[in-house]
C-alpha cells in the first residue's frame, strides 16, 4: 500500500515515570488528584477524547506499572481506545523510547504527551494530528510569550546572574504537548541522537538535532503544565469552570 493510500493510525505515549519533586513530597506527580481524579487519568482521557487516537501507552515508574494498570482499570475510559502500561526508564527520553517499542507496526502517527498537562483540549490534540497527517514530520503546540525573556550566565544558587542577551520575544514560543510525530522520524531520532545527563525533555528537540523540520501549531492556555502547588489550584479552577459551563 502506498504512503498516500495507507490509513493513518495514531497512538499517544504518556511518560509518567517521574517523581515530580517540585510539587513536594508524596505520591508521584502524575498520581496527584484533581477534583478527586489522578492527573494521569485526566491526561489519558484528554488523549482518548480525540477520535483519531486508537491507543494510549502509559509509561509508568519502573516499580509502579502494576499500580498504574490498576488505576486505569478503576476509571471510566472511552471504549474505542485501547490502553497499555509499560515500565519506564531512568530518563524521559528512555521512557519515551520504551513506549515507542511497545507500539504495533501499523501505528504511523505518534503523540508524546506530558502526564502533567491534564487539561489539554481535544481541539489542540486534533490540530497536532492533522498537521502530521498533512506531511509535517514533527509538530509542536505552542503559545507566544507574555513576558520578556533574558539569557543569563548561570551562577551558584542565590547569586546574582549577569544578563548576556535579550532574545526577540516575537520569535519565541512556549512549547506544550502533545507533540506529534511521523513515527519513523521519531524512532530514528531516538536511535541516532545521543543525549547526556538527564536526557531530553522535549522529543521535538531530538528531531531538530536529527535535522528534520519541526513546525508549530497554536497551543492552548489550558494545556499548562502542573509543576508547582499553585498550578494545582489553577487546574482545579479550570475543572470547576468546565463543570459549570460545559458539564465536564
Amino acid at each position: 500500500m502506498s504512503d498516500e493510500s495507507r490509513p493513518y493510525r495514531t497512538a499517544a505515549v504518556i511518560p509518567a515515570a517521574g517523581r515530580g519533586v517540585r510539587l513536594g513530597p508524596g505520591v508521584p506527580k502524575a498520581l496527584r488528584t484533581l477534583n478527586g481524579t489522578p492527573m494521569l487519568i485526566h491526561a489519558v482521557r484528554a488523549m482518548a477524547a480525540s477520535r483519531a487516537v486508537s491507543l494510549v501507552v502509559v509509561v509508568a515508574p519502573p516499580d509502579g506499572a502494576f499500580e498504574v494498570k490498576n488505576l486505569l482499570d478503576e476509571h471510566a475510559l472511552p471504549e474505542r481506545t485501547d490502553y497499555l502500561v509499560v515500565a519506564g526508564g531512568d530518563t524521559r527520553q528512555e521512557s519515551v523510547r520504551l513506549g515507542l517499542d511497545a507500539l504495533a507496526d501499523n501505528i504511523n502517527v505518534v503523540l508524546v504527551h506530558d502526564a502533567a498537562r491534564p487539561l489539554v483540549p481535544v481541539d489542540t490534540v486534533d490540530a497536532v494530528i492533522e498537521a502530521v497527517r498533512n506531511g509535517a514530520p514533527a509538530v509542536v503546540p505552542a503559545l507566544p510569550l507574555a513576558d520578556t525573556v533574558k539569557e543569563v550566565e548561570p551562577q551558584a544558587k542565590g547569586e546574582a546572574e549577569p544578563v548576556v542577551a535579550t532574545p526577540e520575544r516575537a520569535r519565541l514560543r512556549s512549547v506544550q504537548t502533545p507533540q506529534g510525530f511521523d513515527r519513523d522520524t521519531l524512532v530514528r531520532a531516538h536511535e541516532t541522537v545521543a543525549v547526556n545527563g538527564e536526557g531530553a525533555t522535549d522529543c521535538a528537540g531530538l528531531v531538530e538535532r536529527l535535522g528534520a523540520p519541526v513546525v508549530v501549531v497554536p497551543g492552548h492556555e489550558e494545556a499548562f503544565k502542573v509543576t508547582r502547588p499553585l498550578d494545582l489550584v489553577l487546574a482545579e479552577a479550570v475543572l470547576a469552570r468546565r463543570r459549570a459551563n460545559d458539564g465536564f
